[in-house]
């Protein structure tokens, strides 16, 4: 006999009754933690009975499990459709617009249960949470625009606590913490996002201003690129990308200018190059540097340290700032200062260059201790013997006692000093060797001169400079000053 076709199709008491079941399946698997089976059960009993709002609030709070929220967001909204007094659904459709970020919308729904269930200790929770949240975002955004990027991080990590997420406040924390220099916290931030999102242009932004700020110009662009190319009117990116081009081009004419050794230029050049962007703290310590480096060049000594220690304030790691500065110290003759930035170095950084750069500012800064034997002479350091000699003759004249015999006791007593002076640096820099273990800051008394050693290697010589002063020009009656009694002029002889 034939067989009836409709005899084979369920009624809706069947598919009702066999909804039943797989939402009893999905409730044994969802105690057990297994929510993936039980989101196949859920989506089961919803394909077999699509009107049955609690079976939507089920699946919802299966994808709210997984932080699939977008997803359990439009099943806790068509629960509620299909039934507005559905409490649950209400609630965690509030829960979902919460964890996304969207308090206003999340207070609501909160309201909606409070409305259907006056004592509903979750809903007035929860509406507490999205009060909180709303405040925090306030702050952040008052915060981001006094530029005080700690507060708006601050802020952020607390938001989080609530909407966990939110790609908006994950956003904008990557963003502060790039802007306060914490570039793999961003990054990690970024990144995260976009696994999730390949096409996020907001992620693609901060890790394009990460690279950005680590002086990585080239590959920031390239991401910034990307990013206008999925946002065409993402305003951040399209300034960055500006910038960053901006600054590589300027930067790269003055390095060229200075290769070309035109310094005014380069000097220039860098000068204009760090106004582009303040927020680029790396690139900008290099330009600090650079411009030092053609200052130095300039005989711009003082400006240079300037620069070399502003590059050192935005960036105090920068070896190549500290090498610069100390050398601008030790041309100075400022010798305290480059020992102190060479000791840095050395301790950051313990190779045998270094550490030969810091001995040699320590012998000169040894040396600038003890008393300068050519200044005393008044000759320069690769004076000949006979310019030796003739100084000596000049200044051993201008400061004998008996020449100052007429004047003050505080004027003979300096002129005394003045006059000893000059024989102890005679003594030493006419004698080739004593000469050469001074020119190479040993000490002099180590071969038994005849004297003492005091601080900071200053030596003092036991020894009578009129017996010097004699020696040199001679004994009784060949050496006389003769003049008339009018002020400054003076007998003297030896006898």
């Amino acid at each position: 006999m034939p067989v009836d076709p409709e005899s084979n199709i369920p009624t809706q008491e069947d598919l009702e009754r066999e909804a039943e079941i797989f939402k009893e399946k999905g409730n044994a698997f969802y105690i057990k933690k297994e929510y993936s089976e039980a989101f196949n059960y859920y989506t089961k009993a919803i394909d077999a009975c699509p009107k049955n709002a609690s079976y939507y609030g089920n699946r919802a709070a299966t994808l709210m499990m997984l932080s699939r929220f977008r997803e359990a967001l439009e099943d806790s909204q068509q629960a509620v459709r299909l039934d507005d007094c559905f409490t649950k659904g209400h609630l965690r459709e509030g829960k979902c617009h919460l964890s996304l970020g969207n308090a206003m919308a999340a207070s609501r729904c909160f309201q909606k249960v409070l409305e259907l269930d006056p004592t509903n200790t979750q809903a007035l929770q929860e509406h507490k949470n999205a009060a909180a949240l709303l405040e925090f975002e306030k702050m952040a955004e008052y915060g981001f625009e006094k530029r005080d990027f700690r507060k708006v991080v601050f802020c952020m990590d607390r938001a989080l606590e609530f909407a966990s997420a939110c790609h908006k406040f994950k956003i904008l924390k990557a963003e502060c913490l790039a802007l306060l220099g914490r570039y793999h916290e961003a990054q990690s931030v970024a990144s995260d996002i976009l696994r999730m999102d390949s096409t996020n242009a907001d992620a693609l932004y901060v890790r394009g201003l990460c690279l950005y700020y680590e002086d990585c110009i080239e590959k920031a662009v390239q991401f910034f690129v990307q990013a206008l190319r999925m946002a065409p009117d993402h305003e951040k990116a399209r300034l960055a990308c500006r910038n960053a081009k901006a600054l590589k081009a300027k930067k790269e004419e003055g390095n060229n200018a200075f290769k070309d050794r035109d310094y005014d230029a380069a000097y220039q050049l860098y000068t204009e190059a760090l106004t582009i962007d303040p927020n680029n703290i790396k690139t900008n310590a290099k330009l600090y540097c650079n411009r030092a480096t053609a200052g130095a060049k300039l005989n711009k000594l003082e400006q240079a340290i300037e620069d070399c220690s502003s590059a050192i304030k935005l960036d105090d790691s920068y070896i190549k700032a500290y090498l610069r500065r100390a050398q601008c110290y030790m041309d100075l003759e400022q010798y305290e200062e480059a020992v102190r930035d060479y000791e840095k170095v050395y301790h950051t950084e313990k190779t045998k260059e270094h550490k030969t750069l810091l001995k040699t500012a320590q012998l000169e800064l040894k040396k600038s201790k003890r008393k300068d034997y050519y200044k005393v002479l008044g000759v320069s350091k690769d004076a000949t013997e006979d310019e030796i000699k003739k100084a000596y003759r000049k200044r051993a004249l201008m400061h004998h006692p008996d020449r100052h015999s007429g004047a003050s006791a505080e004027v003979q007593k300096e002129e005394e000093k003045k006059f000893k002076e000059v024989g102890e640096a005679f003594t030493v820099l006419s004698d080739p060797k004593k000469k050469s273990r001074y020119d190479s800051g040993q000490d002099l008394d180590d071969d038994g001169m005849g004297g003492h050693q005091t601080c900071w290697g200053e030596f003092t010589y036991y020894f009578d400079a009129n017996n010097i002063f004699k020696a040199f020009f001679g004994g009784p009656g060949n050496f006389s000053f003769e003049t008339n009694s009018a002020p400054g002029n003076f007998f003297f002889q030896f006898g």
